[in-house]
This record gives C-alpha cells, sequence and structure tokens, in this order.
C-alpha cells in the first residue's frame, strides 16, 4: 500500500500542476478578452465595456455595444486561430521528433494558399475563399498521405523515419509556392493588395464561425486521450512500439490532425507565421515536455499570443490597420533566436 501510495504521488503533483496553470492560463484569456474589446482606434471604458455587455446580453446596440461586438467576434477568431496553430505545432514536432517543425512544414498551408488565391483572382465570394483555402489544404494533406504512405507504414515496426515525409512535404510546398507567385504576377492591381494581405496573415475579414472551435475541440480532446503515447513517441521514436505503442496508427493519426487543424487555420486566416513553432518552445521551457500538460497549456497560450498579437496589429497605428502575420513575425523572430540561445546553453 505504501508503495502505490509512492507511485499515485507523481500523477497527483501532475493533476495539481496541472489544475494551476490551466486555471491561470485561463484567467489570462479572459484578461486578454477584455483587452481586445477595449483596444482599438476608439478606448472604450471600463463604464463603456459593462454598458456594451448588457447590450449584447439584450440585443440592443449602440456604439459601443457594436464596437464590442465587432472586437470580440475577431478576438474569439484570434484566439481559436492562434490555439489551432499552437496544438498543430505541437503535433507536428511529436510526429517528427523535431523541435523545429512547424504546422506549415509539410506544405499544407501551400494548397491552402493556393485555393485561396485562386478564388480571390476570380473574384469569388468570401466565403468560396475560404471552402477554397480548406480545400487546397485538404488535398495536400492527402497527397502526402498518399505519396508518404509507405513511408508512414515502414514507422509502425522501425524500417522507417520520417524524413521521406519531411521531404514530400518540402517539395510539394515549393511547387505550391510556384503556383502563389505565377497568380500574383497575374493578378490584377485591385486585387493584389487583399492577396498579399492573406499571405502574410490577416483577421481583419473574419467573424464569428463555429467550425473551427469544433475541430480545435474535437482535436484536442482526441489527443489528450493519446498523450502518453505521444510522450512515449517522443522519447523513443519507433522503439515506443516496443513499450505497447501503434507507433503506425500513432503518427499517421498525429498526421491527419496535424494536418486539418493547419487547414482550418490557414483557410480562417491566412498564413500566420511563427505561433505553431514558438508557443510550443515555450511552454516546453516553461511546464517541461510532458504531453499531459503540453497540450493543454500550448492550446491556451497560442490562442492568448495571436489574439494579443492582433490587438497590436489593429491598435498600433490605429485607424489603419497591420496585418497580425507582420506582428508575429516581429515578436517571434527574436523569441526563437532567444530560445535557441538558452537551448544551445543547456
Amino acid at each position: 500500500m505504501h508503495k502505490s501510495l509512492l507511485s499515485a504521488a507523481p500523477a497527483m503533483r501532475l493533476q495539481q500542476r496541472s489544475r494551476t496553470v490551466i486555471g491561470g492560463l485561463l484567467l489570462a484569456a479572459l484578461l486578454g478578452l477584455l483587452i481586445a474589446g477595449a483596444t482599438g482606434s476608439v478606448i472604450l471604458s471600463t463604464g463603456d465595456l459593462w454598458s456594451g455587455a448588457l447590450q449584447l446580453l439584450h440585443g440592443q446596440r449602440d456604439m459601443a455595444g457594436t464596437l464590442l461586438q465587432l472586437r470580440l467576434e475577431r478576438a474569439c477568431s484570434a484566439f481559436v486561430t492562434g490555439a489551432t496553430l499552437a496544438l498543430a505545432g505541437v503535433l507536428m514536432q511529436a510526429l517528427l521528433r523535431n523541435p523545429l517543425a512547424d504546422p506549415y512544414v509539410l506544405g499544407v498551408s501551400g494548397g491552402a494558399a493556393v485555393g485561396a488565391l485562386l478564388a480571390m483572382l476570380l473574384s469569388a465570394a468570401a466565403w468560396i475563399v475560404d471552402a477554397a483555402a480548406f480545400g487546397g489544404a485538404l488535398l495536400v494533406a492527402l497527397l502526402l498521405l498518399a505519396l508518404a504512405h509507405r513511408d508512414l507504414r515502414g514507422i509502425q515496426d522501425g524500417r522507417a523515419d520520417s524524413a521521406l515525409l519531411l521531404l514530400t512535404g518540402v517539395i510539394v510546398g515549393s511547387g505550391c509556392g510556384a503556383l502563389v507567385t505565377l497568380m500574383l504576377s497575374l493578378a490584377p492591381d485591385g486585387r493584389l493588395r487583399g492577396m498579399v494581405f492573406w499571405l502574410i496573415g490577416d483577421l481583419s475579414a473574419t467573424s464569428w464561425r463555429w467550425l473551427p472551435w469544433l475541430a480545435l475541440i474535437v482535436a484536442l480532446a482526441l489527443v489528450l486521450r493519446m498523450a502518453r503515447a505521444i510522450n512515449l513517441l517522443a522519447m523513443h521514436g519507433a522503439n515506443a512500439a516496443t513499450l505497447g505503442v501503434r507507433v503506425g496508427a500513432l503518427r499517421r493519426g498525429l498526421f491527419a490532425l496535424a494536418a486539418l487543424l493547419t487547414a482550418s487555420a490557414v483557410a480562417a486566416a491566412g498564413s500566420i507565421g511563427f505561433v505553431g513553432l514558438i508557443v510550443p518552445h515555450a511552454c516546453r521551457f516553461a511546464w517541461g515536455p510532458d504531453h499531459r500538460l503540453l497540450l493543454p497549456a500550448a492550446t491556451l497560450s497560442g490562442g492568448i499570443f495571436l489574439m494579443l498579437a492582433d490587438t497590436v496589429a489593429r491598435s498600433l497605428i490605429a485607424p489603419q490597420q497591420l496585418p497580425v502575420g507582420v506582428i508575429t513575425a516581429l515578436i517571434g523572430a527574436p523569441l526563437f533566436l532567444l530560445q535557441l540561445h538558452y537551448l544551445r546553453k543547456r
């Protein structure tokens, strides 16, 4: 009995630590939502926020209520996009066992860019642009899965690694980049600005959508059930099969979830860089590599990071708005270099 209590002690400590970390991040998310609602070209006071919230509850609108609704919708879109990218980044790094992997490394975002820019070039409606982006990302993901199917099967018994999958993704992404360049060169001046903003990553045209939230919640619930197996995969690679992990099936599942999450995020907001790369790194530095805590912590942290970055993007030189991808790159590049510096010291 004494031994069983000792073996249960680490699990209890992890649960207590997880509650503390997740609770703190949820509070930070609520604070970020308040900051996003109050900040912009017109600053809303505490009284304006309160009256605007009451108006939203009662279905009434004045200037404060309208501004609050628009800002909260955009903040929620930024949160779900950032959370999706961060979760996809954790999954890609576990899949490839490479801390430098990010959601865009397999070229899925390139497929989304081809679909979205083609729809923009044809002057399609906004919902068609979103559907084309998701369809392009999904098509590339299926193409990668078909091309690297033998590699993923070989992973299961240790006969192959993820090098072929990574190389295939890089080549497919390069091909998509060439198509993007061709469409940009053919685009008329009137559409070129919107296409470039989409490529950089822009949340100015987003609105409340339930599908990205559904994709995020379902994916997070699935990977949390696989967290112990992901830990073994990240530590031991194909040798995790000797510990009872179905490595091939796990890797295929991680690939499918990461691709779908990336497609969802890119379809909603374009290619926003660094979120899926630096947020998982920062969470590992702060709370360790255990995926039972890393998965939900990185998801919340990614949402908070992009929500605050988008608030800066629309407030820095208001009323003009910057693409949020510019802000994440300006913040993410030095942060990533700093993380590499600490990694070398370790």
